[in-house]
């Protein structure tokens, strides 16, 4: 049985999910979200009668902090995080990657994500593609989708699959988007990952961002598809032209909200887009990848 778990970041209903799974040999959960939502992530625990002692296996999507930020306080009362093999090292030694984000949240950071810490190597199981985790009852396989971040990967049990940020943010009954944050993002990657999500004919998408999708799921990702491609190719001509992003993000947020409410996004739903996936992070993360593509 999957719980979808709302861990009220920023105080937003629907921005970022985790996903707890009753099984015969205990729970097991899928995301964390970041260390800021550990309180509301504990009484929804608390709910389905379980501590975060009691969770002993932990599935990530990917290390970003929206995902991963409290899989350390899991490791701490001694539960296995499974993760892309590229995400392993900075799990096991955050720095890296909290000063990246410090230069990109300043003053903001502990607000947002709260703390982060390291977790021992010989708790980290890192998975290859295609591999299965067998858990007594409970089978996961895992398949890397590259594209939203090098250190992606999609997790699937049954017919159902976990996708992170590969399957894009949708929120209530509003239309699905890609989140494009920096430092590596890759389109032709991307695509390639949904049609790869496409291949597993899944019953059920869980998004982190937010929720279940069951209905008419080629559609959902032919639309991410269509959408990726034209965020990138919107950014392209202000990348062309050298245009500060400070000047893009206004104009972007702006193109952006027009595409959410023709949509049929609300007032409410906007507030949650944002905090799902701010328009402004996937400027920085599209100018980064057109900086890239022209070095090639």
């Amino acid at each position: 049985m999957i719980k979808i778990l709302d861990l009220q970041f920023l105080g937003a209903s629907e921005a970022i999910a985790a996903f707890l799974i009753e099984t015969d040999s205990g729970p097991v959960l899928i995301e964390t979200g970041p260390y800021s939502t550990f309180p509301v992530l504990e009484a929804g625990l608390a709910q389905y009668g379980y501590t975060p002692a009691d969770i002993k296996h932990v599935f990530i999507t990917h290390i970003h902090f929206d995902h991963a930020g409290a899989a350390w306080a899991f490791a701490k009362h001694g539960a296995t995080i499974y993760l892309h093999p590229f995400g392993a090292k900075h799990m096991n030694n955050p720095e890296k990657l909290l000063n990246s984000a410090r230069r990109i949240y300043q003053d903001q950071m502990d607000m947002l994500w709260g703390e982060m810490n390291p977790i021992p190597q010989e708790q980290l199981r890192v998975v290859a593609h295609g591999e299965t985790i067998y858990l007594e009852d409970l089978q996961v396989k895992a398949w890397h989708t590259p594209g939203h971040a090098v250190h992606h990967l999609v997790w699937q049990i049954g017919d159902n699959v976990f996708t992170g940020d590969v399957a894009g943010v949708k929120i209530g009954n509003g239309i699905v988007v890609p989140p494009c944050p920096p430092p590596d993002i890759n389109v032709e990657d991307w695509l390639q990952s949904i049609r790869l999500l496409s291949s597993l004919k899944p019953s059920q998408l869980f998004l982190t961002h937010f929720g279940s999708v069951s209905e008419d799921i080629p559609h959902h990702l032919l639309d991410l598809e269509k959408r990726l491609l034209d965020w990138a190719n919107w950014i392209k001509p202000h990348f062309d032209a050298q245009t500060p992003a400070e000047t893009i993000v206004p104009i972007f947020e702006e193109y952006v909200q027009q595409q959410l409410v023709e949509g049929g996004a609300n007032s409410d739903d906007l507030e949650k887009y944002a905090a799902a996936n701010p328009a402004h992070m996937s400027v920085a993360g599209l100018l980064r990848y057109w900086a890239k593509k022209n070095e090639q």
